[in-house]
């Protein structure tokens, strides 16, 4: 994994800029993303999209969907909890004050905005619920609950400074099978990504890909060729940059 970060160095240096702007000091907000794998057929395919030209951040783009958390994603109802060991990783090294629900609430997002992206409910069926945060009311109206348990986190990347946007992103990923119902992205989508599609593993790079991408795919790559595939076990690796330079880290 540190050669990989070596390939990140290639991008760690910040936009050049024409003097009359200083850099602003982001701090990295939440989020996480969502690596769907369909290992059904001869090859497994991973759910991705373009993000849209006009966007500020990745412009162009083909990237899993995901965002940043959402104040609701820390009250939203689940059938299960995540597994003690993927809690504990999320807890690893967690900026600002740990909390018990920040965990959760990181794959509630990556659960929320996958479908809000693509129409693609990851959960399991359940009953209409009356009561519910406002920015979960599309998803659980169509009769899902997201389910936890099933997800692995396999990364973590912060986005290095002097960039538009930085993130504190966590990559889950979990097998198509937990998919309990898909909607027509062209109705259901909120429109951030396009060409939303199934891609087999072997022709990702050939998109137009940000390189943490590409790096993720390296690391869902090696996970697949493992025993242990999409569950626990093992290490996670987790990119961040210092000074000039990207680092790898285990979680």
């Amino acid at each position: 994994m540190r050669e990989i970060a070596e390939r990140l160095n290639k991008d760690i240096r910040s936009p050049v800029r024409d003097g009359t702007e200083k850099p602003r000091r982001l701090r990295p907000r939440d989020a996480a993303t969502m690596i769907i794998v369909d290992d059904e057929g001869t090859e497994p395919r991973v759910l991705m999209g373009r993000r849209r030209a006009d966007l500020r951040f990745m412009a162009g783009k083909y990237v899993f969907p995901g965002g940043r958390i959402d104040r609701a994603d820390h009250t939203a109802p689940a059938a299960d909890e995540l597994r003690t060991e993927v809690q504990r990783k999320l807890t690893d090294r967690m900026r600002g004050r740990p909390s018990p629900t920040r965990p959760r609430a990181l794959a509630l997002t990556a659960i929320r905005e996958t479908f809000e992206e693509t129409g693609v409910l990851l959960g399991v069926a359940a009953g209409n619920r009356a009561k519910c945060p406002p920015a979960w009311t599309s998803f659980l109206k169509e009769g899902v609950v997201p389910a936890l348990q099933p997800l692995t986190l396999i990364g973590r990347a912060i986005t290095p400074p002097g960039r538009p946007r930085r993130f504190d992103t966590r990559f889950f990923a979990v097998s198509a099978g937990n998919i309990a119902k898909a909607l027509p992205a062209e109705t259901a989508a909120d429109g951030e990504l396009e060409d939303i599609a199934w891609v087999p593993l072997s022709k990702t790079r050939d998109l137009d890909l940000p390189r943490i991408t590409h790096v993720m795919l390296d690391v869902l790559e090696t996970r697949l060729a493992q025993s242990a595939g999409l569950t626990d076990g093992g290490t996670v690796p987790f990119f961040y940059a210092r000074g000039q330079r990207f680092h790898c880290d285990y979680l």
